[in-house]
């Protein structure tokens, strides 16, 4: 494995725990709709990943090729699922949702599962963040030794 091979691995995971920040900010930004497109409340998201196969090296990125190659053992979002658990029943008799008995179904998303993941996801970034630096600077004294 060469010094690129390291950056392109660190920046799968950069990538991944990105998108996964993402999902868990979009999942407390709707922790109290109550109503989407589909008329439902809104359905907890979760981010699936997994290895990747396939790759386009950092290298080729920064000197704009386009070859992918094969037998790459990074990281990559396979999916967003959502979250099968049951919505939440909340007495709210003055919400415009709320039934007759003045229950609402509130989202299935619950503010400190989600904090714990975002906790996981900035940890796991910073992690990648640190490997890629590492490798950055292993590359940069091996330059510096071949003047």
């Amino acid at each position: 494995m060469n010094f690129f091979n390291a950056m392109d691995i660190s920046k799968t995971g950069l990538i991944t725990q990105r998108y996964r920040l993402n999902i868990c900010a979009e999942n407390l930004a709707n922790v109290e709709s109550t109503r989407t497109a589909s008329g439902e409340p809104y359905r907890r998201k979760q981010v699936v990943i997994g290895a990747t196969g396939i790759y386009e090296p950092f290298i080729n990125l920064l000197m704009g090729l386009k070859q992918p190659m094969v037998g790459f053992n990074g990281v990559r979002v396979l999916d967003v699922v959502k979250d099968s658990t049951p919505f939440r029943m909340v007495h709210r008799p003055g919400h415009p949702d709320a039934d007759q008995d003045g229950y609402v179904l509130m989202p299935n998303v619950n503010p400190m599962l989600e904090m714990i993941d975002v906790l996981s996801a900035t940890r796991a970034y910073e992690a990648n963040m640190t490997a890629f630096s590492a490798a950055k600077s292993m590359l940069s004294k091996a330059m510096e030794l071949a003047r």
